[in-house]
């Protein structure tokens, strides 16, 4: 094209969104979901000139306020001090690598995948599952991380209004626990893309904090998977899609199936339960159970948009969820302290 010279519009397309969503018809699997045929929003919006919808749902996590809490929450060990170990923000970066590139190699929508990667787990709550377990048991309703994930989107975040994201980025956000049947098999993707993260990293986090050494790991797992996390992440991530090439459904085979399962199952054992860095575990408990105490007591002492949120009907319980569920290990241990730890006099 010489200097001067027009650059000739394709008229076929009114905008660049129109032009990628053919594209995804044309390129992605017969068994994707396609931007063009969502389902939509809870609330009618018009499209972006740019951007597919999918894109767009991603894009609105990446920049919310819940998304960048997840740096400081923890994944197994409790307000960690060293600078190497998972957090919820870095497990969610590496369950998003690993779905993308199953995706990638299956010819799904990357674009729906991340999103529902990235948002799979803005919901959970201060010092990983032990907070999840005692505010299930302490509220009436019950609580999940997964349903508190689908609230943040759908509720809590922008100051009531939500995200707004599609019908198939919450879906799969809410199904991406154990036995969930998300709708789309990017949704599957990230459920699976979930379980080979966390297990791999928390060996990991396991080994680099010296509570057990790869030798310690059974071999009747390691020889199907693989002596290093380097080789069991390739060797589960090759499973699956070699396993799902050409189908309408996401599996495993059934011998790296049960080996990661049983792997899964000694981990809890040796790391999760009964390990070293659990030791923690029911001092963060109880302190979770103070904050919700306190807080169903005086509901006056909540920050301006959770008193919002009473005044609009929201249950004491639900709000009190919500503002303990959004909060950092960091700030859990700041605000018992300054709730239940006495301050000496200065004179």
């Amino acid at each position: 094209m010489g200097i001067g010279e027009e650059r000739k519009s394709d008229t076929k397309y009114s905008c660049i969104r129109e032009m990628l969503e053919d594209q995804e018809a044309v390129r992605l699997s017969p068994y994707a979901s396609l931007s063009a045929y969502t389902k939509g929003r809870d609330h009618e919006e018009m499209p972006d000139d740019v951007r597919p919808a999918f894109q767009r749902d991603r894009d609105r996590i990446i920049h919310c306020k819940a998304f960048r809490r997840m740096k400081h929450k923890t994944q197994v060990f409790l307000a960690p001090e060293g600078d190497h170990y998972r957090t919820r923000l870095t497990h969610t970066l590496e369950v998003s690598q690993i779905a993308r590139t199953i995706s990638k190699a299956l010819r799904l929508n990357e674009d729906l995948t991340e999103a529902i990667a990235l948002g799979h787990d803005l919901g959970h709550t201060p010092f990983g599952h032990s907070g999840e377990a005692v505010l299930n048991r302490l509220c009436s309703t019950g609580f999940e991380h997964s349903e508190q994930s689908v609230r943040v989107v759908e509720v809590l975040e922008k100051d009531g209004k939500g995200l707004n994201l599609t019908f198939e980025v919450r879906d799969g956000i809410r199904n991406h626990r154990t036995t969930g049947d998300p709708a789309t098999l990017e949704g599957h993707v990230v459920r699976l893309a979930d379980k080979i993260a966390y297990l791999n990293h928390d060996v990991d986090d396991a080994i680099r904090a010296g509570l057990l050494t790869e030798e310690d790991l059974p071999r009747a797992y390691t020889d199907i998977l693989g002596r290093n996390v380097h080789d069991r992440l390739s060797s589960l991530i090759n499973d699956v899609i070699y396993s799902s090439l050409d189908k309408d459904r996401i599996v495993m085979s059934p011998v790296y199936e049960k080996a990661m399962q049983d792997l899964r199952q000694w981990m809890f054992r040796h790391v999760y339960v009964g390990g070293k860095a659990k030791e923690e575990e029911a001092k963060a408990q109880q302190m979770i159970e103070l904050l919700f105490m306190y807080y169903m007591d005086h509901p006056d002492r909540l920050t301006s948009e959770f008193l919002l949120m009473l005044e609009r009907g929201e249950t004491k319980e639900r709000v009190v969820c919500d503002y303990i569920s959004g909060m950092t290990d960091n700030y859990a241990i700041e605000k018992f302290e300054e709730l239940f730890v006495p301050i000496g006099w200065r004179f």
